[in-house]
């Protein structure tokens, strides 16, 4: 085979590779397109208790960190702003839509390792459990920029709901 004919063969595998990609992400947000994300409204007036700048990690299936959800406004990582307000989380992502998370949402609040292709050290992600409108609890991964990841669960932890019919997990 010429250099040429070599060339040319790992382009086109990597114009396939690619296409493979962006065909799974496409599948991907089609199949989580009916996720509706809890949105906040911009006109509310909110009594903040903390913020913090944070990496917005990724939304996953609850206690499987490696499937992503791409849900419109959690599909993908940037840096954010997570506001604890009384009764509410605010999750102000990068170019998205603020989250609203309402302490009757929340069930969980912890630290983690590992989200999707983030590793970090041992409980450097804070991992706030939520429901979803149909009940379904998923894992929303922050990395806290100003502060630990605990002393981020720890300022969300006062909004913790008792709902004892949905389990709280953790991974180490």
């Amino acid at each position: 085979m010429t250099q040429q004919g070599a060339l040319l063969l790992m382009i086109g595998l990597a114009l396939v590779l690619i296409g493979l990609m962006a065909w799974g992400w496409w599948r991907r947000t089609r199949r989580d397109s009916g996720i509706a994300v809890p949105l906040a409204d911009p006109a509310a007036e909110i009594d903040e208790r903390a913020r913090f700048d944070v990496f917005y990690v990724a939304t996953t299936v609850h206690e499987r960190p490696l499937e992503r959800l791409a849900a419109r406004g959690l599909a993908y990582r940037a840096p954010a702003t997570l506001v604890v307000t009384d009764r509410a989380l605010l999750l102000a992502i990068a170019g998205e839509p603020t989250v609203e998370l309402t302490a009757s949402r929340v069930v969980d609040v912890a630290q983690a390792t590992v989200a999707i292709d983030r590793v970090v050290e041992r409980e450097g992600l804070a991992r706030i459990t939520w429901t979803l409108d149909d009940g379904t609890p998923v894992d929303t991964y922050l990395r806290a920029r100003d502060a630990s990841a605990k002393v981020l669960a720890d300022a969300v932890r006062p909004l913790l709901t008792s709902s004892p019919s949905t389990p709280a997990g953790s991974d180490a």
